[in-house]
């Protein structure tokens, strides 16, 4: 069972706490009542009844919005998404999806955040209705970007513009993260110099050609890594922390064992020895330590 609800189920297991929690009161408060036996107190719990029961219903108020936006003259369709019962501006934080493009998985983590009081953007790498229909597309798409990086620097950052701009969105308090293809993304949002207060890169790659670029880092980072990923090597790590180091970036890197590619996804599968698979307490742990990262770059 994966460790993330939809929002529907989400929903309702609340709504059923909710009851049972006012259950208990009514018996408490029907004992009181029983023993004032006034008309006046078994109307006045009915009332708080119902009150509780609607605070119930308005604390998940997520808005949602398909947002189209342009770079260059590319469509580009990014998912907005954040909670109308948090009132005045918040963090911002965009979320780049991993290399079969802009789909439902990006969009649930988007709301995950929303839901933790965030305004958050599911942004699109490829364009309006460009997705991969298999891993060998999926590495063609992927591969124009990684290829290019001055080109993956500049979408990612039309992107954040975007979040920037909404009037919700704290400015001088705004983040990346990203799932494998976006992982690297965010990495190289990082070294363009873009004003993030950190980044965040869940199974990631972590290599560049770019290694210099790391002196224009502003913000801080955070990768999240398969102790048994396949696809980034040991020397990639390697690399990646010296790259950091010389640049005096403040930097930390999670890896977790038993872990391989993609352990936040549960459409994976679940068999380590293809070398992607979901691993529920790592997408778990990681999440909690984003959660942490955010705690400390937000404040």
């Amino acid at each position: 069972m994966s460790y993330y609800l939809d929002k529907n189920k989400c929903k309702l297991l609340f709504l059923i706490k909710r009851v049972v929690y006012v259950s208990e009161l009514f018996k408490i408060g029907f004992s009181f009542v029983k023993w004032r036996e006034g008309a006046f107190m078994k109307k006045w719990l009915f009332l708080v009844m119902i009150a509780l029961l609607w605070a119930g219903n308005v604390q998940a108020a997520l808005r949602t919005e398909v947002v189209e936006y342009k770079h260059g003259d590319v469509l580009l369709e990014g998912y907005l998404v954040y909670d109308d019962v948090v009132k005045g501006k918040r963090p911002g934080v965009i979320v780049v999806h991993e290399w079969m493009g802009h789909n439902p998985y990006v969009r649930m983590r988007a709301e995950q955040l929303a839901k933790m009081g965030y305004i958050a953007l599911a942004i699109d790498m490829y364009g309006k209705g460009i997705r991969a229909k298999d891993s060998k597309e999926a590495a063609s798409l992927a591969g124009l970007y990684r290829a290019d990086r001055p080109l993956m620097r500049a979408r990612a950052n039309a992107g954040l513009e975007v979040l920037k701009k909404h009037p919700l969105t704290e400015v001088k308090r705004v983040a990346a993260i990203g799932y494998c293809f976006g992982g690297g993304t965010v990495l190289e949002l990082a070294r363009s110099g873009a004003e993030v207060a950190g980044v965040v890169s869940f199974h990631g790659n972590l290599d560049t050609p770019n290694p210099a670029d790391a002196k224009n880092i502003k913000g801080k980072v955070l990768v999240l890594h398969g102790g048994d990923d396949p696809f980034v090597k040991d020397d990639q790590v390697v690399k990646f922390e010296e790259e950091m180091r010389k640049a005096g970036v403040d930097w930390q890197i999670v890896i977790y064992g038993g872990a391989v590619h993609s352990f936040t996804n549960p459409d994976a599968g679940n068999d380590p020895s293809k070398g992607a698979a979901y691993n529920e307490k790592t997408d778990r742990r990681s999440w909690e330590a984003m959660k942490s990262f955010f705690g400390e770059i937000f404040k």
